[in-house]
């Protein structure tokens, strides 16, 4: 039988055979890369204790199959390669720092793929002490090792890979970039944040997207005009990016800023192609379970929006205004007033005239229909007044009616 007839059967047993005592190192490699892939295999401890072994006893594309057959496998597997390795004997319920130093020791290892294994499970393991040892890998000769070492310090978030961190982010390499984006914006302080700032014209389309992702961490107004630009993008998924940072943004910042910030993001958003900022708000709108985010894109959406045909949105912001608190249904209101049109009047007196509805937000319904209604809006909320006994609609709806031109018959 073939490899290929073993690893569909699942038989390790016969992969392990292979691996060991075949002389064809093509054969070998290939068996170790199998045997990668049966992670719940009955036989996992024979799978592991054979590519630890042949990890330790050879060289070259063996070698560095098994170990990153045992990177594929886990961090337990991990652990057995790199505790053997280091010659220290560990069980399950050693210390962390014990782990940890031997794991260090692999990180100065001849092979890529152990040096690139070790940094993988200090990552795992989370030990901050870990930090200095993995920021000294980051001028190491593969792009690899210096790109998972970058990963592990943001793993275990120690703000120490701050600086070191921002070094790699001109590395020539866009995956090591890539990388150093990332690990600093989960880091998140406020030098972190800032090194970010210079990626948003990154030559790679993915570290532009992670650098903008990261914007939204800000608590002030630093990177309003990098997101501005990023709205720019050739690259679609970096604008919808942008626009969810621009509207985590405005949930960080403190209350005194936000409404500057909001006018300069109106300003700026309205230059930029409609659909390009829609679709990801109506996207916010409908997925967020944060208030603050819904409000801010209930109110933003109101303001940089021209098609008042866009269903999606419309409905969007009438949801908010029936199924949200108090705050988020004033913002929501105001921008279907600002929107307007047949479609916004048709929903609204749809809400206003169900008495099944909350009587707060029938209530924005009606004060909105108001400011937006022609003369047959008018006519059915008098009928609305006439009928309903909802104080809170029946005051809504003298107000209403007075904005239109009064009835004074009701």
């Amino acid at each position: 039988m073939s490899l290929y007839e073993y690893e569909r059967e699942g038989d390790a047993q016969e992969l392990i055979g292979a691996l060991r005592r075949s002389e064809n190192q093509r054969v070998r490699k290939r068996a170790a890369e199998m045997l990668g892939g049966l992670e719940d295999h009955d036989d996992r401890d024979d799978i592991i204790n054979a590519l630890v072994q042949t990890a330790n006893e050879d060289d070259g594309q063996v070698a560095a199959a098994a170990i990153d057959a045992l990177n594929q496998l886990g961090q337990d597997a991990l652990e057995q390669l790199l505790t053997t390795m280091a010659g220290v004997d560990v069980d399950g319920d050693a210390a962390d720092w014990v782990k940890a130093k031997a794991f260090i020791q692999a990180l100065s290892g001849e092979v890529p793929e152990l040096r690139m294994a070790a940094a993988n499970a200090l990552g795992e393991l989370g030990v901050e002490d870990a930090v200095p040892a993995l920021a000294k890998v980051f001028d190491d000769s593969d792009s690899r090792v210096r790109a998972r070492a970058a990963r592990a310090t943001g793993v275990i978030g120690d703000q120490r890979a701050t600086e070191p961190l921002t070094g790699l982010l001109s590395d020539p390499k866009a995956s090591v970039r890539l990388e150093a984006a990332e690990a600093l914006g989960r880091i998140g302080n406020r030098q972190a944040l800032q090194a970010l700032l210079e990626l948003y014209d990154d030559s790679d389309e993915r570290v532009r997207r992670i650098a903008v992702s990261g914007f939204g961490n800000f608590e002030n107004d630093r990177p309003v005009e990098a997101l501005i630009d990023a709205l720019g993008d050739d690259v679609s998924a970096v604008r919808r990016t942008a626009v969810y940072s621009l509207i985590q943004l405005l949930s960080n910042v403190p209350t005194e800023k936000s409404h500057e910030i909001r006018e300069t993001v109106v300003e700026r958003l309205s230059e930029t192609d409609d659909a390009t900022v829609v679709e990801p708000l109506v996207e916010i709108l409908e997925k967020s379970t944060q208030a603050a985010q819904v409000r801010n894109t209930a109110w933003l959406l109101g303001r940089v929006m021209d098609d008042p045909q866009n269903h999606d949105a419309v409905d969007a912001l009438v949801a908010v205004l029936v199924e949200e608190g108090q705050m988020a249904q004033q913002f929501a209101a105001t921008s279907l007033a600002e929107i307007g049109g047949n479609h916004v009047e048709r929903e609204l007196l749809a809400v206003a005239e169900d008495e099944g509805i909350d009587s707060a937000a029938r209530g924005h319904a009606v004060f909105t229909l108001g400011k937006i209604g022609d003369e047959e809006t008018g006519r059915r909320i008098e009928s609305l007044l006439e009928e309903t006994d909802d104080e809170q609609v029946r005051q809504k709806a003298f107000s209403a009616l007075s904005k239109l031109g009064g009835h004074s018959g009701v």
